[in-house]
């Protein structure tokens, strides 16, 4: 076991295969996983979707950059009533995120794009070679602005339009929070740390967090960093918590 470390909180939905790097974890270090998201994603439904005045047949491209982007488009489409036409041409961040289309359109590459690298930056290339589409950006109500200050700068004609929201995922009252560990993957998830126990003290538990704008949430609320994704020695959160156990096991063995 990883020194006094028994149980540690993954703030993501449990992965649906039952394959994880953190059950390896688990495993290798005796200590318990759980997954537990502190937000969740709330649908916009067609009536308030319709007060942002956002006509989708107005465009003729859409670009994600989730899975989830994708699902509250078509489903809104439905709601809407609006066919989408085979002529929608989709920019994808990644390559995960284009071969997710297939489960609601058919996938044709000549109107479905995305950057090898599965960087934003690289996402501009094939959107500036069809500068003359007009674009729809789909996103929650809690977004990053990085890819809409890229589309500003090349001067791309685009809209963007909230069709889901990113909540709190509340704690219920007799719901356990005994952690030794937590983990944070977004600002959002520190708000609803904050906002679900106002009184928080962290005391002696360890908080990760993954990217640099999850780290300054925590920071800004307060807490202290034992943990931080990515690094030149872990490139994910799951590396960062195994060399941290590794760290604490060997500072038990001292």
């Amino acid at each position: 076991m990883a020194s006094n470390i028994k149980r540690i909180l993954v703030s993501q939905p449990q992965p649906a295969t039952g394959k994880s790097p953190y059950y390896d974890i688990a495993e290798k270090y005796g200590v318990e996983v759980v997954f537990r998201p502190f937000i969740k994603v709330e649908p916009v439904n067609a009536k308030d979707y319709r007060q942002q005045r956002v006509n989708i047949l107005e465009h003729t491209a859409v670009i994600f950059t989730a899975k989830t982007a994708i699902d509250h488009f078509f489903r809104l489409a439905e709601e809407l009533r609006v066919q989408i036409p085979e002529t929608m041409k989709y920019f994808c961040v990644t390559e995960a995120i284009a071969v997710y289309l297939q489960k609601y359109i058919v996938y044709r590459k000549r109107k479905i794009f995305f950057p090898a690298s599965g960087k934003m930056e690289d996402l501009m290339t094939p959107i500036v070679k069809h500068n003359k589409e007009t674009y729809l950006v789909p996103v929650s109500d809690v977004h990053k602005e990085d890819l809409t200050r890229l589309l500003d700068e090349k001067k791309i004609n685009y809209t963007k339009t909230i069709m889901y929201r990113t909540v709190s995922n509340d704690f219920q009252p007799d719901e356990d929070f005994n952690y030794d560990v937590l983990l944070f993957f977004s600002p959002s998830g520190i708000s609803s740390l904050i906002k679900n126990f106002p009184n928080f003290e962290q005391d002696k538990i360890a908080i990760g967090t993954f990217g640099p704008t999850t780290a300054k949430a925590a920071k800004d609320a307060g807490l202290k960093l034992d943990i931080e994704a990515p690094n030149p020695e872990a490139p994910s959160m799951a590396a960062a918590l195994e060399n941290y156990l590794k760290s604490v096991q060997k500072k038990g063995k001292k």
